[in-house]
């Protein structure tokens, strides 16, 4: 069953201009160390910030809160896996958060994907309850 659904449309120049007006401050402020070091090593940097900047609101929509109630924009941050398919990693509030919208005898799973055409960075987050397994299997 679906229990959220969030997407947001970033600007890439906007993003751009807020790295090279307040730098680290921003970066730390709002990416994870691990986000940082990604985009650090793309040659299109600001575009992968703003990427990463489009999951977190839309993640944040697909919670149900937007950026309010105690989520902070790190709790929210997107890796990879080994294939390049982006995943969005929860902790604190928003793993909290998830948590309880979780109906019991269930697991959440959350999906995102994300995509850019300068000047625009995009992301869509979907997340879905699956029933867990009985002990045992079938």
């Amino acid at each position: 069953m679906i229990l959220g659904i969030g997407t947001d449309l970033c600007n890439i120049d906007r993003i751009a201009a807020t790295l090279d007006r307040f730098g680290d401050r921003f970066r730390n402020r709002v990416f994870t160390e691990r986000e940082q070091q990604k985009a650090e090593r793309r040659l299109d940097t600001a575009g992968t910030y703003a990427k990463r900047w489009a999951a977190k609101e839309a993640c944040s929509k697909a919670l149900g809160t937007g950026l309010r109630m105690g989520i902070a924009w790190r709790d929210m941050g997107v890796s990879n896996l080994p294939t390049g398919q982006p995943v969005m990693e929860l902790t604190g509030w928003a793993a909290e958060r998830l948590a309880e919208m979780t109906p019991p005898g269930h697991e959440a799973v959350v999906h995102v994907t994300l995509t850019d055409d300068h000047p625009w960075a995009q992301a869509f987050v979907v997340i879905e309850a699956r029933p867990r397994s009985p002990m045992g299997g079938a």
